[in-house]
């Protein structure tokens, strides 16, 4: 089962890490509680709309921004669940021009198989 709780927290983790913060300086500039912000981090806690805005300025990012990254990991999620149960099938053309522009960092490799022409993917590991 995909938990957007925990992608959310995968990527407000390397948010944060590409900054060089700590989260007691995120958890300061949001008012969050540092326990909390690490069970949000580690997808244990489910965030409010407010407390992703406050974290999201916290982080000078747009929380539009933020959800992008979340949509296009769901995406990959969801085509590794779904090559898990059906193995033989290709991916579908319109996930493998979306597969050019996304990262799959925090990505266990042993659970994603993707199978495209080597042309058609440009993957950056983080």
């Amino acid at each position: 089962m995909i938990l957007l709780r925990r992608l959310l927290g995968d990527v407000l983790r390397r948010q944060r890490q590409r900054q060089g913060r700590t989260l007691r300086e995120v958890s300061s500039s949001a008012r969050v509680s540092l326990g909390y912000l690490s069970e949000v981090e580690r997808g244990q806690k489910e965030a409010s709309s407010e407390l992703l805005s406050a974290i999201c300025d916290a982080l000078d990012v747009r929380m539009s921004e933020l959800m992008r990254e979340v949509s296009d990991e769901l995406a990959l999620a969801e085509l590794a669940q779904s090559a898990a149960a059906t193995p033989s099938e290709p991916v579908p053309t319109p996930v493998r021009s979306m597969l050019g522009s996304v990262s799959v960092a925090g990505v266990p490799p042993e659970r994603v198989t993707i199978k495209a022409p080597a042309e058609a993917v440009d993957v950056v590991a983080a």
